[in-house]
């Protein structure tokens, strides 16, 4: 499975003091729990997949980069990607990064099967 090293890298990077990161591998690439919750993944060579505040996706999807995660033909609100592009700079990361941190606190974790 092939992901992009670099952006993986630098996510760690804005993570270094929270108590409860577990790094997954999963959606092409590495997944980011936090408190056992799916936080943000890099996803492939391109791209991440955040997971934000559902409430605010239709104003997030219009944002430079950002576009709708849809799997088996349904809009999964709550999920989007951002291309590598969108997150040249490190401003540019860290935004993203706090959504989702910010929505991690609220998000219920996934049931174990």
């Amino acid at each position: 499975m092939a992901y992009n090293e670099k952006l993986v890298a630098r996510i760690r990077e804005l993570l270094p003091e929270l108590p409860d990161v577990e790094e997954k591998k999963m959606f092409r690439g590495i997944t980011f729990m936090i408190d056992g919750k799916m936080c943000i993944s890099v996803s492939g060579m391109d791209e991440i997949i955040c997971r934000i505040d559902p409430a605010i996706h239709e104003t997030i999807i219009e944002k430079n980069g950002a576009r709708e995660m849809i799997m088996r033909g349904k809009i999964m609100k709550g999920y989007v990607y951002v291309s590598e592009s969108a997150l040249k700079t490190k401003k540019n990361l860290e935004y993203w990064v706090k959504l989702s941190l910010d929505f991690n606190k609220h998000a219920k974790a996934s049931k174990k099967k």
